[in-house]
Protein backbone atom coordinates (compact mmCIF):
# COMPACT_ATOMS: atom_id res chain seq x y z
CA UNK A 1 0.00 0.00 0.00
CA UNK A 2 1.13 3.58 -0.65
CA UNK A 3 -0.77 5.15 2.21
CA UNK A 4 1.11 6.49 5.21
CA UNK A 5 0.56 9.34 7.64
CA UNK A 6 1.36 11.97 5.00
CA UNK A 7 0.47 10.38 1.67
CA UNK A 8 -2.48 8.62 0.06
CA UNK A 9 -3.70 7.80 -3.44
CA UNK A 10 -7.37 7.26 -4.26
CA UNK A 11 -9.59 6.77 -7.29
CA UNK A 12 -13.19 7.97 -7.34
CA UNK A 13 -15.23 6.55 -10.19
CA UNK A 14 -18.73 7.10 -11.55
CA UNK A 15 -20.68 10.02 -12.91
CA UNK A 16 -23.28 10.74 -15.54
CA UNK A 17 -24.76 13.68 -13.62
CA UNK A 18 -23.54 16.35 -11.24
CA UNK A 19 -25.54 14.55 -8.56
CA UNK A 20 -23.11 11.63 -8.81
CA UNK A 21 -19.95 13.71 -9.06
CA UNK A 22 -20.45 16.33 -6.35
CA UNK A 23 -20.50 13.81 -3.46
CA UNK A 24 -17.28 12.37 -4.87
CA UNK A 25 -15.75 15.86 -4.96
CA UNK A 26 -16.75 16.38 -1.32
CA UNK A 27 -14.98 13.14 -0.37
CA UNK A 28 -11.90 14.15 -2.38
CA UNK A 29 -11.75 17.51 -0.59
CA UNK A 30 -11.95 15.78 2.79
CA UNK A 31 -9.08 13.45 1.86
CA UNK A 32 -7.00 16.46 0.78
CA UNK A 33 -7.61 18.17 4.13
CA UNK A 34 -6.14 15.20 5.96
CA UNK A 35 -3.03 14.45 3.93
CA UNK A 36 -0.14 16.71 2.95
CA UNK A 37 0.48 14.55 -0.11
CA UNK A 38 -2.79 13.27 -1.60
CA UNK A 39 -3.45 12.18 -5.16
CA UNK A 40 -7.06 11.77 -6.26
CA UNK A 41 -7.96 10.59 -9.75
CA UNK A 42 -11.51 10.61 -11.11
CA UNK A 43 -12.46 7.92 -13.63
CA UNK A 44 -15.64 8.66 -15.57
CA UNK A 45 -17.38 7.86 -18.84
CA UNK A 46 -17.05 10.03 -21.91
CA UNK A 47 -19.66 12.72 -21.24
CA UNK A 48 -18.33 16.24 -21.69
CA UNK A 49 -20.13 17.54 -18.62
CA UNK A 50 -18.26 15.14 -16.32
CA UNK A 51 -14.86 16.36 -17.47
CA UNK A 52 -15.91 20.02 -17.37
CA UNK A 53 -17.13 19.82 -13.77
CA UNK A 54 -14.06 17.95 -12.52
CA UNK A 55 -11.60 20.14 -14.42
CA UNK A 56 -13.20 23.20 -12.86
CA UNK A 57 -12.29 21.76 -9.46
CA UNK A 58 -8.75 21.01 -10.61
CA UNK A 59 -8.93 17.20 -10.56
CA UNK A 60 -7.19 14.79 -12.89
CA UNK A 61 -9.69 12.88 -15.02
CA UNK A 62 -9.45 9.68 -17.02
CA UNK A 63 -12.22 8.13 -19.12
CA UNK A 64 -13.10 4.55 -19.93
CA UNK A 65 -15.23 3.35 -22.84
CA UNK A 66 -18.45 2.35 -21.15
CA UNK A 67 -22.15 3.07 -21.66
CA UNK A 68 -25.31 2.46 -19.70
CA UNK A 69 -27.37 -0.64 -20.47
CA UNK A 70 -30.75 0.07 -18.94
CA UNK A 71 -33.37 1.38 -21.36
CA UNK A 72 -31.18 0.93 -24.46
CA UNK A 73 -33.21 -1.83 -26.13
CA UNK A 74 -32.07 -5.38 -26.91
CA UNK A 75 -29.80 -4.65 -29.89
CA UNK A 76 -28.08 -1.65 -28.33
CA UNK A 77 -27.92 -3.40 -24.97
CA UNK A 78 -26.06 -6.34 -26.51
CA UNK A 79 -23.62 -3.97 -28.21
CA UNK A 80 -22.93 -2.24 -24.89
CA UNK A 81 -22.43 -5.60 -23.15
CA UNK A 82 -19.86 -6.63 -25.76
CA UNK A 83 -17.83 -3.53 -24.88
CA UNK A 84 -17.67 -4.34 -21.16
CA UNK A 85 -14.57 -6.58 -21.33
CA UNK A 86 -12.69 -3.72 -22.98
CA UNK A 87 -13.73 -1.26 -20.25
CA UNK A 88 -12.68 -3.83 -17.63
CA UNK A 89 -9.20 -4.12 -19.12
CA UNK A 90 -8.97 -0.33 -19.45
CA UNK A 91 -9.77 -0.15 -15.74
CA UNK A 92 -7.08 -2.70 -14.88
CA UNK A 93 -4.54 -0.66 -16.85
CA UNK A 94 -5.45 2.57 -15.02
CA UNK A 95 -5.25 0.81 -11.65
CA UNK A 96 -1.80 -0.56 -12.48
CA UNK A 97 -0.51 2.88 -13.53
CA UNK A 98 -2.03 4.86 -10.65
CA UNK A 99 -1.66 2.24 -7.86
CA UNK A 100 -4.49 3.50 -5.61
CA UNK A 101 -4.86 2.82 -1.91
CA UNK A 102 -8.65 2.82 -2.27
CA UNK A 103 -11.37 3.01 -4.91
CA UNK A 104 -14.76 4.63 -4.28
CA UNK A 105 -17.66 4.20 -6.72
CA UNK A 106 -20.23 6.99 -6.61
CA UNK A 107 -22.85 5.54 -8.97
CA UNK A 108 -23.21 5.73 -12.71
CA UNK A 109 -22.31 3.06 -15.22
CA UNK A 110 -18.55 3.81 -15.35
CA UNK A 111 -18.28 2.71 -11.70
CA UNK A 112 -19.31 -0.86 -12.63
CA UNK A 113 -16.32 -2.24 -14.53
CA UNK A 114 -13.87 -0.10 -12.58
CA UNK A 115 -14.97 -1.25 -9.11
CA UNK A 116 -15.02 -4.82 -10.38
CA UNK A 117 -11.44 -4.43 -11.64
CA UNK A 118 -10.36 -2.89 -8.34
CA UNK A 119 -11.71 -5.83 -6.36
CA UNK A 120 -10.03 -8.21 -8.82
CA UNK A 121 -6.74 -6.48 -8.00
CA UNK A 122 -7.39 -6.64 -4.25
CA UNK A 123 -7.77 -2.87 -3.81
CA UNK A 124 -10.00 -1.81 -0.86
CA UNK A 125 -13.19 -0.78 -2.65
CA UNK A 126 -16.42 0.87 -1.54
CA UNK A 127 -19.49 2.33 -3.21
CA UNK A 128 -21.75 5.19 -2.21
CA UNK A 129 -25.44 5.24 -3.11
CA UNK A 130 -27.00 8.70 -3.19
CA UNK A 131 -30.63 7.80 -3.84
CA UNK A 132 -33.29 6.07 -1.77
CA UNK A 133 -33.70 3.48 -4.53
CA UNK A 134 -30.25 2.34 -5.68
CA UNK A 135 -29.18 2.48 -9.31
CA UNK A 136 -28.51 -0.67 -11.30
CA UNK A 137 -24.71 -0.36 -11.06
CA UNK A 138 -24.70 -0.20 -7.28
CA UNK A 139 -27.24 -3.01 -6.97
CA UNK A 140 -24.86 -5.20 -8.96
CA UNK A 141 -21.75 -4.08 -7.08
CA UNK A 142 -23.04 -4.18 -3.50
CA UNK A 143 -22.19 -7.86 -2.97
CA UNK A 144 -18.72 -7.48 -4.48
CA UNK A 145 -17.20 -4.43 -2.81
CA UNK A 146 -15.85 -4.23 0.75
CA UNK A 147 -18.24 -1.60 2.02
CA UNK A 148 -21.48 0.12 1.01
CA UNK A 149 -22.33 3.69 2.06
CA UNK A 150 -25.97 4.82 1.81
CA UNK A 151 -27.67 8.20 2.07
CA UNK A 152 -31.20 7.06 2.94
CA UNK A 153 -32.46 4.39 5.30
CA UNK A 154 -34.79 3.19 2.51
CA UNK A 155 -31.81 2.01 0.44
CA UNK A 156 -31.05 -0.79 2.88
CA UNK A 157 -33.90 -2.96 1.62
CA UNK A 158 -32.48 -2.99 -1.91
CA UNK A 159 -28.80 -3.59 -1.21
CA UNK A 160 -26.92 -6.51 0.28
CA UNK A 161 -23.38 -5.69 1.30
CA UNK A 162 -20.72 -7.16 3.54
CA UNK A 163 -20.78 -3.99 5.60
CA UNK A 164 -23.34 -1.25 5.11
CA UNK A 165 -23.17 2.23 6.64
CA UNK A 166 -25.80 4.97 6.77
CA UNK A 167 -23.54 7.98 6.19
CA UNK A 168 -25.73 10.48 4.43
CA UNK A 169 -24.77 12.15 1.15
CA UNK A 170 -21.54 14.22 1.18
CA UNK A 171 -22.17 17.91 0.65
CA UNK A 172 -19.55 20.19 -0.84
CA UNK A 173 -17.89 22.19 1.94
CA UNK A 174 -17.80 25.26 -0.28
CA UNK A 175 -21.56 25.56 0.21
CA UNK A 176 -20.98 26.36 3.88
CA UNK A 177 -17.73 28.33 3.82
CA UNK A 178 -18.07 32.00 4.60
CA UNK A 179 -21.83 32.06 4.18
CA UNK A 180 -24.51 33.26 6.55
CA UNK A 181 -27.76 31.68 5.40
CA UNK A 182 -30.05 33.66 7.68
CA UNK A 183 -32.59 35.98 6.11
CA UNK A 184 -31.26 39.54 6.10
CA UNK A 185 -33.65 41.60 4.03
CA UNK A 186 -37.35 41.25 4.73
CA UNK A 187 -38.24 43.57 1.86
CA UNK A 188 -37.10 41.22 -0.90
CA UNK A 189 -38.00 37.61 -1.55
CA UNK A 190 -35.67 35.48 -3.65
CA UNK A 191 -36.75 32.28 -5.38
CA UNK A 192 -34.10 29.89 -6.67
CA UNK A 193 -35.23 27.47 -9.38
CA UNK A 194 -33.02 24.50 -10.17
CA UNK A 195 -33.89 21.31 -12.03
CA UNK A 196 -30.59 19.57 -11.41
CA UNK A 197 -27.36 19.96 -13.37
CA UNK A 198 -29.20 19.06 -16.60
CA UNK A 199 -32.21 21.28 -15.96
CA UNK A 200 -35.90 20.38 -16.21
CA UNK A 201 -38.03 21.72 -19.04
CA UNK A 202 -41.33 21.05 -17.28
CA UNK A 203 -40.27 23.10 -14.24
CA UNK A 204 -38.86 25.86 -16.44
CA UNK A 205 -42.14 26.22 -18.33
CA UNK A 206 -44.40 26.13 -15.29
CA UNK A 207 -42.26 28.50 -13.26
CA UNK A 208 -42.35 31.07 -16.07
CA UNK A 209 -46.16 30.84 -15.97
CA UNK A 210 -46.11 31.15 -12.17
CA UNK A 211 -43.90 34.24 -12.32
CA UNK A 212 -46.27 35.79 -14.87
CA UNK A 213 -49.17 35.23 -12.42
CA UNK A 214 -47.13 36.67 -9.55
CA UNK A 215 -46.16 39.79 -11.49
CA UNK A 216 -49.77 40.30 -12.58
CA UNK A 217 -50.74 40.27 -8.90
CA UNK A 218 -48.12 42.83 -8.00
CA UNK A 219 -45.63 40.28 -6.61
CA UNK A 220 -42.10 40.61 -7.93
CA UNK A 221 -39.73 38.12 -6.33
CA UNK A 222 -36.06 38.11 -7.26
CA UNK A 223 -35.41 35.01 -9.40
CA UNK A 224 -32.28 32.88 -9.74
CA UNK A 225 -33.05 30.24 -12.37
CA UNK A 226 -30.83 27.37 -13.51
CA UNK A 227 -32.40 26.22 -16.75
CA UNK A 228 -30.00 23.52 -17.90
CA UNK A 229 -27.90 23.96 -21.03
CA UNK A 230 -30.38 22.41 -23.47
CA UNK A 231 -33.35 24.50 -22.37
CA UNK A 232 -31.57 27.81 -21.75
CA UNK A 233 -32.41 29.56 -25.04
CA UNK A 234 -36.02 28.42 -25.00
CA UNK A 235 -36.47 29.60 -21.40
CA UNK A 236 -34.85 32.98 -22.14
CA UNK A 237 -37.34 33.35 -25.00
CA UNK A 238 -40.19 32.37 -22.69
CA UNK A 239 -39.21 35.07 -20.18
CA UNK A 240 -38.98 37.65 -22.96
CA UNK A 241 -42.36 36.73 -24.45
CA UNK A 242 -44.05 36.91 -21.05
CA UNK A 243 -42.26 40.16 -20.11
CA UNK A 244 -40.91 38.64 -16.91
CA UNK A 245 -37.46 39.06 -15.43
CA UNK A 246 -34.97 36.78 -13.71
CA UNK A 247 -31.30 35.89 -13.47
CA UNK A 248 -31.10 32.93 -15.86
CA UNK A 249 -28.14 30.57 -16.07
CA UNK A 250 -27.60 27.34 -18.04
CA UNK A 251 -25.65 26.08 -15.03
CA UNK A 252 -25.01 27.87 -11.73
CA UNK A 253 -21.32 27.64 -10.94
CA UNK A 254 -21.40 29.48 -7.61
CA UNK A 255 -24.08 27.46 -5.85
CA UNK A 256 -22.97 28.75 -2.44
CA UNK A 257 -23.87 32.32 -3.40
CA UNK A 258 -27.15 31.22 -4.99
CA UNK A 259 -28.21 29.23 -1.92
CA UNK A 260 -27.20 32.13 0.32
CA UNK A 261 -29.51 34.51 -1.51
CA UNK A 262 -32.48 32.13 -1.81
CA UNK A 263 -35.42 32.38 0.55
CA UNK A 264 -37.19 29.49 -1.20
CA UNK A 265 -35.81 26.80 -3.51
CA UNK A 266 -37.92 25.14 -6.21
CA UNK A 267 -36.22 21.99 -7.37
CA UNK A 268 -36.22 18.43 -8.59
CA UNK A 269 -35.60 15.87 -5.85
CA UNK A 270 -32.26 14.32 -6.76
CA UNK A 271 -30.41 12.96 -3.75
CA UNK A 272 -27.59 15.49 -3.86
CA UNK A 273 -30.00 18.42 -4.00
CA UNK A 274 -32.13 16.98 -1.16
CA UNK A 275 -29.07 16.55 1.05
CA UNK A 276 -27.76 20.03 0.23
CA UNK A 277 -31.11 21.58 1.11
CA UNK A 278 -31.22 19.67 4.40
CA UNK A 279 -27.63 20.42 5.38
CA UNK A 280 -28.09 24.12 4.62
CA UNK A 281 -31.54 24.34 6.19
CA UNK A 282 -33.12 25.75 3.02
CA UNK A 283 -36.93 25.56 2.67
CA UNK A 284 -38.07 24.13 -0.62
CA UNK A 285 -40.86 23.08 -2.97
CA UNK A 286 -39.82 19.77 -4.50
CA UNK A 287 -41.05 18.49 -7.88
CA UNK A 288 -39.76 14.92 -8.33
CA UNK A 289 -38.80 13.79 -11.81
CA UNK A 290 -41.72 11.49 -12.70
CA UNK A 291 -39.68 9.09 -14.84
CA UNK A 292 -36.92 8.42 -12.30
CA UNK A 293 -36.18 4.72 -11.81
CA UNK A 294 -38.65 3.20 -9.34
CA UNK A 295 -39.83 6.72 -8.48
CA UNK A 296 -36.70 7.25 -6.38
CA UNK A 297 -36.97 11.05 -6.58
CA UNK A 298 -40.44 10.94 -5.06
CA UNK A 299 -39.15 8.68 -2.28
CA UNK A 300 -36.23 11.08 -1.75
CA UNK A 301 -38.62 14.02 -1.50
CA UNK A 302 -40.97 12.32 0.93
CA UNK A 303 -38.12 11.85 3.40
CA UNK A 304 -37.76 15.63 3.62
CA UNK A 305 -41.50 16.31 3.49
CA UNK A 306 -42.14 13.91 6.40
CA UNK A 307 -39.67 15.88 8.48
CA UNK A 308 -41.54 19.11 7.72
CA UNK A 309 -38.58 20.43 5.76
CA UNK A 310 -40.19 20.73 2.33
CA UNK A 311 -43.41 20.81 0.33
CA UNK A 312 -43.87 18.46 -2.61
CA UNK A 313 -45.88 18.93 -5.80
CA UNK A 314 -46.06 16.03 -8.24
CA UNK A 315 -45.43 17.03 -11.83
CA UNK A 316 -48.81 15.68 -12.95
CA UNK A 317 -50.46 18.19 -10.57
CA UNK A 318 -48.20 21.09 -11.52
CA UNK A 319 -49.70 24.29 -12.94
CA UNK A 320 -48.36 27.81 -13.12
CA UNK A 321 -51.27 29.18 -11.09
CA UNK A 322 -50.86 26.60 -8.30
CA UNK A 323 -47.11 27.21 -8.12
CA UNK A 324 -47.73 30.95 -7.91
CA UNK A 325 -50.15 30.42 -5.02
CA UNK A 326 -47.62 28.21 -3.21
CA UNK A 327 -44.91 30.84 -3.57
CA UNK A 328 -47.28 33.57 -2.36
CA UNK A 329 -48.07 31.56 0.78
CA UNK A 330 -44.44 31.66 1.78
CA UNK A 331 -43.97 35.28 0.73
CA UNK A 332 -46.79 36.13 3.13
CA UNK A 333 -45.67 33.82 5.93
CA UNK A 334 -41.95 34.14 6.62
CA UNK A 335 -42.33 32.25 9.89
CA UNK A 336 -43.60 29.15 8.06
CA UNK A 337 -40.62 29.46 5.75
CA UNK A 338 -38.24 29.72 8.71
CA UNK A 339 -39.85 26.71 10.43
CA UNK A 340 -39.50 24.63 7.26
CA UNK A 341 -35.81 25.48 7.05
CA UNK A 342 -35.29 24.56 10.68
CA UNK A 343 -36.94 21.17 10.21
CA UNK A 344 -34.89 20.50 7.08
CA UNK A 345 -31.65 21.24 8.90
CA UNK A 346 -32.52 18.79 11.68
CA UNK A 347 -32.14 15.84 9.31
CA UNK A 348 -29.13 17.21 7.45
CA UNK A 349 -25.85 15.27 7.68
CA UNK A 350 -23.11 17.84 7.34
CA UNK A 351 -20.39 15.37 8.31
CA UNK A 352 -21.13 12.71 5.67
CA UNK A 353 -17.84 13.23 3.83
CA UNK A 354 -15.88 12.96 7.09
CA UNK A 355 -17.63 9.73 8.07
CA UNK A 356 -16.97 8.18 4.66
CA UNK A 357 -13.30 9.15 4.70
CA UNK A 358 -12.97 7.76 8.25
CA UNK A 359 -14.13 4.41 6.95
CA UNK A 360 -12.08 4.50 3.75
CA UNK A 361 -8.97 5.05 5.86
CA UNK A 362 -10.00 2.23 8.16
CA UNK A 363 -10.26 -0.03 5.08
CA UNK A 364 -6.77 0.92 3.89
CA UNK A 365 -5.19 0.70 7.33
CA UNK A 366 -4.11 4.32 7.00
CA UNK A 367 -4.32 7.01 9.67
CA UNK A 368 -4.32 10.55 8.39
CA UNK A 369 -2.96 13.41 10.48
CA UNK A 370 -6.42 14.95 10.86
CA UNK A 371 -8.24 11.72 11.68
CA UNK A 372 -10.48 11.64 14.74
CA UNK A 373 -9.41 9.30 17.52
CA UNK A 374 -12.29 6.96 16.83
CA UNK A 375 -13.73 5.73 13.54
CA UNK A 376 -17.36 6.75 13.39
CA UNK A 377 -19.62 4.11 11.91
CA UNK A 378 -23.30 3.38 11.58
CA UNK A 379 -23.06 -0.14 10.26
CA UNK A 380 -25.85 -2.64 9.99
Amino acid sequence: MNANNNSIRGIITGGGTGGHLFPGIAVAKEVEKRFENSHILFVVGRQRMETEILSRYGYSVKSISVEGIKGRGLKKGLTVMLKLPNSFFQSLSLIKKFSPDFVLGVGGYSAGPFCLAARFKGIPTAIHEQNSYPGLTNRLLCGIVDRVFISFEESKAHLKGKQMSLTGNPVREELFTGNDFKQKDQKTFTVMVVGGSQGAMAINKVFAEALEHLNAGGRNPVVIHQTGTEDYKRTVGDYKNKSIKGNLHPFIRDMAAAYKRADLVISRAGATTICELAALGKPSILIPYPHATNQHQEINARSLVRAGGAEMILERDLTGRDMAHAIMRYMDNRQALKDMGTQAEKIGRKDAAKVIVDQLLEMTGSVGPSDPTEIRTACY
